[in-house]
């Protein structure tokens, strides 16, 4: 699927997402539209995480002067949810990232939204979140792809995995503690090769 203009226009701030989880938490929704208790619940946690990480969160210098130098406009679409943790854990840090640099538009859509463009950037088959795209901002070429976390992150599902496991919720807490400890250093680090090695 191509991503054009009107995509782009139908895309959200951080600020915009942020609101709309509040505001579908209130009539007791979730970002999917749904009524579901657990994605409330994850909802609800995640944004303790966002608010968390919103506070505390430091780019980096090496970093920031990477991002500082961008020599074109470019966009980070992320296709993304309320409920998801991974979502709460790297968005806040990638908004922070963003907003160095006056080069780079933050757009987020709602993966649910939009099934067609989530389902041209699967991992591994799955329908998995965050997911960004960096596109020039001249002719939406796109110009990289991350997500739907940090590798060693992933890394961790995919040896739980290959063990002949099933997600379980035990992988994810292990997960979310790894992010805890990390303190986005790793996303950080593959932000900062990412925007090095744009054409």
């Amino acid at each position: 699927m191509s991503i054009d203009r009107e995509l782009i226009e139908q895309a959200m701030s951080y600020e915009a997402y942020l609101t709309l989880i509040d505001e579908l938490l209130q009539e007791g929704k979730s970002t999917s539209g749904d009524r579901k208790e657990s994605n409330l619940a994850y909802t609800r946690l995640n944004q303790q995480r966002t608010k968390k990480w919103d506070k505390i969160i430091n780019i980096n210098e090496p970093l920031t002067q990477a991002l500082s130098t961008l020599s074109y406009d470019i966009i980070w679409l992320v296709l993304t949810e309320g409920w998801c943790g991974d979502a709460a854990q790297n968005l806040p840090i990638i908004n922070k990232m963003a907003m160095i640099s006056p080069q780079i538009d933050l757009k987020l859509l709602l993966r649910d939204q939009h099934p067609q463009l989530m389902d041209a950037y699967l991992t591994k088959g799955a329908r998995a979140i965050p997911k960004l795209i960096f596109l020039r901002k001249s002719d939406l070429k796109e110009l990289a792809v991350w997500g739907p976390r940090p590798s060693p992150a992933q890394n961790m599902l995919y040896d739980y995995k290959k063990n002949g496991s099933d997600p379980t919720i035990d992988i994810y807490q292990e997960i979310h503690l790894w992010y805890s400890k990390n303190k986005a250093e790793a996303l950080q680090e593959e932000f900062l090769s990412l925007v090095k090695n744009l054409p």
